[in-house]
């Protein structure tokens, strides 16, 4: 078991190719699970997926980054690291267009969103303030009757005589393809 107070992380190597995307999403949430940070499953899962998808479409070849999930006394962090120098920036709203609203959908997911430069790339991160769930107390089942499972021989009822059992069209059909 997790206690509330130990820090906890989880870091990731893999190439943001969108195959992986959904494979990562899950990772994460299962992660979160195990955290008991349920409550912020979603808007974590989008905020990577969006955050890998930037990856993918803007670091140039199949090049690897590092998924990073932190969480420390209330406030979760997730960060992707990657090999491209170029810093993403948000863009004004523009409804219509294709592409470029990942960020300002991570904006709005988080709490704080940012980038730096690294000695070989980049990082981009979000944050946001969490606490676990409590755990939920085991429901209680009614207590189960005590059945008497003692039954003499002269209590039972009579058996009437069967006949034997006749197998079926089906059944004959079965055995004679066997």
């Amino acid at each position: 078991m997790v206690s509330n107070d130990s820090p906890r992380q989880y870091t990731l190597s893999l190439h943001a190719t969108p195959e992986r995307i959904p494979q990562i999403r899950r990772i994460v949430a299962a992660h979160l699970r195990h955290w008991r940070l349920e409550n912020i499953i979603q808007p974590v899962s989008l905020g990577v997926c969006e955050l890998l998808t930037n990856v993918h479409r803007h670091t140039p070849g199949d090049q690897p980054c590092v998924l990073e999930l932190r969480w420390a006394r209330g406030q979760f962090a997730a960060s992707v690291a990657d090999s491209d120098p170029r810093l993403p920036r948000l863009h004004g709203p523009q409804p219509f267009a294709e592409r470029g609203r990942g960020l300002a959908l991570v904006a709005h997911l988080s709490d704080s969103w940012g980038t730096h430069p690294t000695a070989g790339g980049k990082v981009v991160w979000f944050t946001l303030t969490a606490q676990p769930q409590a755990l939920r107390p085991l429901r209680a089942l009614p207590p189960t009757p005590v059945l008497s499972t003692t039954v003499s021989v002269a209590e039972l009822p009579p058996r009437e005589p069967r006949a034997p059992a006749r197998p079926s069209r089906s059944d004959q059909w079965c055995l004679s393809d066997a």
